[in-house]
């Protein structure tokens, strides 16, 4: 807290008094003093607090959702299996990652006041989903406190009707006129009682106002001239824009007006940042000047080296910048990339690139970065970027970039945009005879293709080839093109080769650190211990890639499904039933993992997984099963021997009947898709919105989601799900 602030001892007495409400809402316009009021209860407050400024980069599940565990964290050990669904590039937000952030929330065994600032920047659907499945694992005694420019995600009117929420408004925020004489008094600004009362009422007591007149006054201007506040509250800062740009940047030295407009564009600086931007030298004496005049400026550590602009003031001097100087502002950005790239900050760089609008720079970036932010699980960031690239036509000029996005699609579950991407590729690679070459992206371009698999084994077997003559022309270790060509050499009938080549792909994989090929290569391995009947083999197999996950905390993988599937073979030949059944669940969880994007893997999960079925009597579950592997099948034909034994299966099931009604097991994979998002609070419309079926679609398939669960209502469904492990609980 900054000398000289105004303590709003009523406002921390009414949160204080209003304790039983387990949600605050603080909801005002910029300059309102929502986070300065937080800060001080925070003070006073005997509980601990956790505090999760929010910003636009934010805007992903996994990063919002990874910033409140990691707060939670620091007040009191939450569970490590958090962070590992949260680490998942996999692992549903609704149906996993939520349950099991709430469940750590409503575990705390001490009060915890849980904070998030600036919630209003929060445009991602599943973030806003999340906080308002947040709100319902508030322990006695905590609170959740969001705030923000708008009302929060949350369901206000069922939560005002059960008294469990307390909100604060502009009306609430908005200074006495003692308060208003405070701050001016803290401002440096002394000023007789008819000037203050004049003052207050032109502001109608925003402190954001009062505090900016403040400042203009001390610089010699007339109480005549003082900005007016807006009439209403309504969010619309275009007064004060107007005041800044007219009055109080008019009033500032032109040298020091250049380095705050300018430094604008940067969300966080420091003085070397500075100094790179606008091509000078101590920049880091002005920040330290500006944070002891108060003027605006928030230091983000306690060694004075970063700090950001009041968001307020920000976006008035950005406004001034683009309208004084707009062919700066991408310069500026440029020159803050190149700083960033050579501090080891590769992502702001992107970042700072991508507001320059430099199509051909950012691509570059996105092609080191997305595998890694794949990795740890930031979806929705890659696909910004990438979405970013697209619409800005630069992913054609930018095959690498192309085929990662294809790839990262595959592994996500996403089949229609890797077919996209996909195509993206072949007009790179066939469409112009003239491209120059470029070795590398032929290589992975292969291997794309290899993995999804469009053409047929045939052509698969041939993508395969390439890749490994051409990865290792690049001298690039891999374990992917020989895992593909042991898969094609299985597929075909070869087991003794296709085992080889699985072996090595293993052996690499395991070296470099390649944890679900190395799971697929040993479950592979273990399909073909399956054909052999060495069924010993079989089961240690699958459960060294079961054990690999675990390790590598990859439970949530694309590679799981069919490692349950495995080992609900073997648990079956064994005779532990229950085994079996703990085997099926998670591969049923996870089945919509694999899509026809992944043909041979999600063909042969399926195809083991119906054997299971129809060992077990379950001709419900089997024939589910059975549909989705034609459907696959229609897709992707020429799959070697997959469609023969598919053609088997049917045969068998054709001669199986059966008397039951609906049963758990005939779940679809559209249907397991959809369960998490009945989690949340979002209605059906806003669930066909997200999933981009029609409100008729999403209505029978919950219907159907309800007979198959033998339930009646949403809350039901959930609860079963939970009951059955298909959701976390």
């Amino acid at each position: 807290m900054r000398p000289g602030t105004v303590r709003r001892s009523s406002l921390i007495e009414r949160l204080a008094r209003e304790a039983s409400r387990p949600i605050v809402s603080v909801v005002a316009p910029s300059g309102f003093g929502k986070t300065m009021l937080l800060s001080q209860w925070a003070q006073a407050n005997g509980s601990a607090f956790a505090w999760v400024s929010v910003e636009e980069l934010d805007n992903d599940p996994k990063v919002l959702l990874t910033y409140i565990a990691e707060a939670l964290d620091a007040v009191e050990q939450i569970d490590e299996r958090v962070f590992d669904v949260l680490a998942s590039p996999s692992s549903s937000v609704p149906g996993l990652i939520v349950p099991r952030l709430g469940s750590a929330f409503s575990s705390m065994s001490a009060p915890v006041v849980l904070v998030l600032d600036d919630v209003h920047v929060l445009r991602n659907s599943e973030c806003r989903a999340a906080l308002s499945v947040l709100a319902d694992h508030v322990p006695i005694g905590s609170r959740l406190v969001l705030a923000g420019h708008t009302p929060p995600p949350l369901r206000i009117a069922r939560l005002r009707a059960q008294g469990r929420i307390l909100e604060i408004g502009p009306g609430d925020l908005a200074l006495t006129r003692p308060e208003a004489a405070a701050v001016l008094r803290g401002a440096g600004l002394a000023l007789g009682d008819d000037d203050v009362a004049e003052l207050y009422r032109r502001t109608e007591g925003w402190p954001a106002g009062l505090y900016l007149a403040a400042l203009y006054l001390k610089e010699g201007g007339s109480l005549a001239r003082a900005p007016r506040a807006a009439v209403s509250f309504g969010g619309d800062d275009r007064l004060v824009s107007e005041y800044l740009e007219s009055e109080f940047l008019a009033s500032v030295p032109p040298q020091l007006r250049a380095f705050l407009t300018r430094t604008a564009v940067l969300p966080r600086m420091s003085g070397p940042l500075c100094d790179a931007v606008l091509q000078q030298s101590g920049s880091a004496a002005v920040l330290a000047d500006l944070e002891r005049s108060n003027l605006l400026l928030v230091p983000l550590d306690r060694r004075g080296e970063w700090y950001r602009y009041h968001h307020l003031f920000r976006d008035m001097l950005l406004a001034e910048l683009h309208r004084m100087e707009p062919d700066l502002m991408p310069v500026l950005r440029r020159r803050a990339a190149v700083w960033c790239l050579s501090n080891e900050l590769a992502e702001e760089a992107l970042e700072y690139t991508i507001a320059a609008g430099d199509t051909d720079a950012a691509a570059g970036l996105m092609e080191q970065l997305a595998v890694l932010a794949w990795r740890q699980g930031r979806v929705a960031t890659v696909q910004r970027w990438f979405g970013w690239l697209e619409d800005r036509g630069g992913m054609d000029g930018h095959p690498m970039a192309a085929v990662l996005a294809a790839l990262l699609s595959a592994l996500i579950a996403r089949p229609a945009e890797a077919e996209r991407w996909a195509n993206v590729v072949d007009r790179w690679q066939y469409g112009d005879a003239s491209r120059p070459d470029d070795p590398a992206t032929d290589a992975w371009a292969a291997l794309v293709r290899a993995i999804i698999c469009r053409h047929g084994l045939k052509r698969m077997h041939d993508d395969a080839d390439e890749a490994v003559r051409r990865f290792a022309a690049e001298s690039f270790v891999t374990s992917a093109p020989a895992l593909m060509r042991g898969i094609v050499c299985v597929l075909s009938g070869d087991l003794d080769g296709g085992d080889a080549f699985l072996e090595d792909a293993a052996s690499v994989a395991e070296k470099i650190g390649s944890h679900e090929d190395l799971v697929l290569a040993l479950c592979e391995r273990a399909l073909v211990a399956l054909e052999r009947s060495e069924w010993d083999q079989a089961e240690v197999l699958a459960g060294d890639a079961d054990a690999v996950l675990r390790r590598a905390r990859r439970q949530e993988s694309y590679a799981a499904p069919l490692v349950s599937a495995v080992q609900a073979r073997a648990a079956l030949h064994r005779g532990d039933l229950a085994a079996v059944r703990r085997h099926l669940v998670n591969a049923q969880r996870l089945r919509p993992l694999l899509t026809y994007a992944l043909p041979h893997f999600a063909l042969q999960a399926r195809i083991e997984l119906a054997r299971v079925y129809i060992a077990l009597a379950d001709v419900p579950g089997a024939r589910t099963l059975m549909r989705e592997i034609d459907a696959l099948l229609q897709r992707r034909p020429e799959m070697g021997n997959l469609p023969g034994r598919a053609g088997m299966l049917r045969a068998q099931l054709s001669r199986e009947s059966s008397a039951s009604g609906p049963a758990v097991s005939a779940l679809t994979a559209a249907e397991l898709r959809l369960l998490p998002l009945l989690c949340t609070h979002l209605s059906i419309p806003e669930i066909a919105g997200e999933i981009f079926l029609s409100r008729n679609t999403v209505k029978t398939e919950v219907n159907s989601i309800y007979r198959k669960l033998g339930v009646s209502s949403r809350n039901e469904a959930v609860t079963r799900s939970r009951e059955l492990g298909l959701l976390a609980g």
